[in-house]
């Protein structure tokens, strides 16, 4: 079932091409919108742990700060807790809208191979990489990059990444908008 306002991917026309294209979002895009993801969820989970364990910590940075010892490493299962803070919050928001937070800012949606919503079992593997595997997820998928723009998780998944157009009834401007009184 392909969303309102866009064609069949796999309907051809006449010549034997695919009718619509679809946009792949460039890698700065995606940047873009895994940093906003980071910081909105960084903020969060370091409010968490503090309540819980009255330390400051920076997931995935490694270390934390805290008032009597200072500095140190963290410890593994503050990392495997921030991580599964951001599967949760990646696979919920992607599998219902394909879009978070930093997404919807820079105009980018995850989706299956035809533009399509994903089911929650490819988002949940697309998300495993991005939660708990992402230097090794970009760089493999850098290193065998395919023409889709997909890191390691997106290909085994079979989802990418594109950018969001303007919808018809965006560039309509026939239509005009008032306040009810």
């Amino acid at each position: 079932m392909s969303e309102k306002g866009n064609e069949d991917i796999k309907s051809k026309n006449s010549d034997g091409k695919f009718s619509r294209e679809l946009l792949l979002a460039k890698w700065e895009d995606r940047f873009v919108a895994w940093l906003i993801d980071f910081i909105i969820i960084s903020i969060i989970t370091n409010i968490l742990f503090y309540v819980f364990s009255a330390q400051y910590s920076f997931p995935f940075w490694g270390i934390y700060f805290d008032g009597e010892n200072g500095i140190g490493i963290k410890q593994p299962y503050e990392y495997f807790a921030a991580s599964a803070i951001f599967f949760i919050y990646w696979v919920v928001l992607e599998f219902l809208t394909g879009q978070t937070i930093g997404k919807r800012v820079v105009h980018i949606k995850t989706t299956n191979l035809f533009g399509e919503r994903a089911n929650i079992a490819k988002i949940a593997i697309e998300v495993f990489g991005k939660a708990f595997l992402l230097p090794i997820d970009i760089i493999l998928g850098l290193i065998f990059s395919s023409r889709r723009r997909q890191r390691i998780f997106n290909k085994v998944s079979g989802t990418i990444v594109i950018k969001l157009r303007k919808s018809d009834e965006d560039e309509n401007d026939s239509i005009k908008y008032i306040k009810d009184q």
